[in-house]
């Protein structure tokens, strides 16, 4: 169901007088930060936003800290009037769409310096970019100050990172993590999908595939995880045009590398399909011969 008014604040400003007003009214504050373009994902993460919060904050931008030089940041997909109609009809009350200017508007010379977290998986590939998400949602947190923070668990480092972000730096902020919402083949919905061509797409969906059957040969009892990973390999290095960026088996606590499966683990990849980078994961229990799928936070 639609709220009454969508309101759009383009400034700092505009924003923290609208979140002024619902807290005046005893609202609790929920966020869902994006980067635009958005896709059924997004409105699964404001639908679950709207079990835990009375006023809805949903931000659109493209955030440059977090693409390095040779990243897709000029032709990051964007459509502005799609996603303020798809907002408002979810019912959000707030959209904070500021301008690059309005959030960097002197470049910035405090940077975050992550341990552990980022050590592997998308962490060494795309150096930097977990230091330019931190930025920016460090900046969200105290521009809108929510009680709840929603975030997709596809990007699972990322929700993690920002996880040890908030205890770390004692913010007062509940996060919340969304399953991963797929299309009908399995590919995890993506803005960058749309990079994508029918060939492309098609073939991508095999990196669902792969993750089931990494899953269905640990229920068979196999534990090395070297094992697993070079059968993932094996899988996705026959898709047409891909190009493996990744594949690693981690602790979930702390995303380091495990020899063993056993406990809460994570699979997690990297390919490219074409020219563009798809990312997955996959979330285990493994405890006592029985395997279970999870969320992140359980």
């Amino acid at each position: 169901m639609a709220s009454d008014k969508l309101r759009i604040a383009c400034t700092v400003r505009e924003a923290r007088e609208a979140i002024a007003a619902a807290r005046a009214a005893n609202q609790r504050i929920g966020l869902i930060p994006t980067m635009g373009y958005l896709h059924d994902g997004h409105v699964s993460l404001i639908d679950l936003c709207k079990n835990h919060a009375d006023y809805l904050v949903v931000s659109v931008f493209v955030n440059p800290t977090q693409f390095s030089p040779h990243e897709d940041l000029s032709r990051y997909p964007r459509d502005f009037e799609r996603d303020r109609h798809l907002i408002e009809a979810q019912g959000a009350h707030l959209l904070f769409a500021p301008t690059t200017k309005e959030i960097y508007p002197e470049d910035s010379q405090i940077r975050y310096e992550i341990r552990v977290l980022a050590d592997h998986l998308c962490g060494p590939k795309r150096p930097g970019h977990f230091e330019g998400v931190l930025l920016v949602v460090s900046k969200l947190f105290h521009i809108i100050q929510p009680d709840v923070a929603v975030f997709g668990q596809k990007d699972l480092q990322q929700l993690l990172i920002i996880q040890r972000m908030i205890t770390d730096l004692n913010f007062p902020i509940q996060l919340i993590a969304g399953p991963t919402i797929r299309e009908p083949n399995g590919l995890a919905m993506s803005s960058r999908n749309s990079y994508l061509t029918t060939g492309e797409r098609r073939e991508s969906a095999t990196i669902y595939r792969a993750l089931q059957e990494a899953r269905q040969l640990i229920e068979s009892g196999e534990r090395s995880a070297s094992i697993v990973i070079e059968a993932l390999m094996k899988r996705i290095s026959k898709v047409q045009g891909s190009r493996m960026d990744y594949i690693g088996i981690v602790d979930l606590a702390r995303l380091q590398p495990v020899e063993q499966i056993q406990g809460r683990i994570a699979i997690a990849l990297a390919v490219y399909i074409g020219q563009t980078r798809l990312i997955d994961n996959m979330i285990l229990e493994v405890n006592h011969g029985k395997v279970q799928e999870i969320p992140a936070f359980h």
